[in-house]
Order: structure tokens, then sequence, then C-alpha cells
């Protein structure tokens, strides 16, 4: 009952954040709407393993990839901080907080990898999908690396009408999620 609970009080808090972009299908907030749900029913799905068997194989895995993911998302949102210039965008893409970038960043993590937060939460998945592995959560780790796959590919081409050039040249140097691997 409690996880209930909080799958509905969690839902409704994205829905918030996403409130504007889920009234634009397809743009790349609605697809991280919908992959941070299913990140959001494998959280509570494996929440009552969280802690047990500490040391085993699984849940020591579970800890690197969720520190990873810790790791990732600092460097996105610093580099994006530091470097992206906050501002209004003439595209009709509806963007939340630091996405309000009006220039293109390239460095810091972003030389590496061209979304960092996406990239941290398919780690965050994976990480919590092996606090307790099952079928249920390996399926809902594939919905939600599909989901980001989506969100990134729309976010693309979105950032492909606002930046032009630049975002493609700077698409063929880098990876999508993982550095040096995908």
């Amino acid at each position: 009952m409690p996880e209930i609970l909080i799958f509905l009080a969690g839902s409704a808090g994205l829905a918030y954040v996403s409130r504007a972009s889920l009234r634009v299908p397809g743009s790349h907030g609605f697809y991280r709407f919908l992959a941070w749900e299913s990140l959001l029913v494998l959280l509570l799905l494996n929440l009552r393993a969280w802690f047990e068997q500490p040391f085993s194989f699984h849940q020591m895995l579970s800890w690197a990839m969720l520190l990873l993911s810790l790791a990732m998302l600092i460097l996105g949102v610093s580099a994006l901080r530091l470097r992206g210039v906050p501002g209004e965008r003439d595209d009709e893409v509806p963007l939340i907080g630091i996405e309000k970038t009006t220039v293109l960043v390239r460095d810091g993590i972003y030389r590496f990898v061209r979304h960092p937060l996406y990239g941290s939460l398919l780690l965050l998945a994976c990480g919590v999908f092996f606090k307790h592995p099952s079928w249920t959560g390996g399926l809902l780790v594939l919905l939600t690396a599909a989901l980001l796959v989506l969100t990134a590919r729309s976010e693309e081409a979105e950032n492909i009408r606002y930046f032009g050039e630049p975002y493609r040249r700077y698409m063929q140097g880098t990876k999508m999620f993982i550095p040096l691997v995908f």
C-alpha cells in the first residue's frame, strides 16, 4: 500500500514538473516524463530489497552504478550551470530550468557525451535494477532505456533546429549516453 501512495505522489510531482511538456507529445520532455515514470515503478519494485545482502555481487554492482549515476548528474548539471547561458529561446519546445541554455555546451563532461543527464538516468535504472534483479525489473530497465533513447533523439532534433550545424558536428564527435561506449 505505501508503494501505491509513493507512486501516486511521485507521479503527481513528475507530472507537475513536466506539465508543459505533456502538452507537446513528441517533445523530449514528454518522453522524459515517461522514462521517469518507468524508473519510479522500477524503484518501487526494488525498494524493499535496497539494503538486503549488502555485500553481494549484485548489490556492489548496484552501488557502483548508482555512484556513477550521481557523478554524471553532478558533472552534467555543473557544466550547464557554469558554461550554459540561461535565457529564453525562441523555439516552441517546453524547457525546464537548466535546459534553457542559449549556448551549446561542449566541454566538461559534454566533451565525451551529449546527454550526461540521461546517461545518469540510464545508470540509475541499472543500479536500481541490480538491487533485486528480476524479469520484471529487466523489462522496466529496457523500457526506461528505450524511452531515454526517444528522449535524447527528440532533444537532438530540437537542438539541431535551435543550434543548427554546430550541433550536427558536435553529434559526430561524441557518444550519446556513456563515454566511449554508447
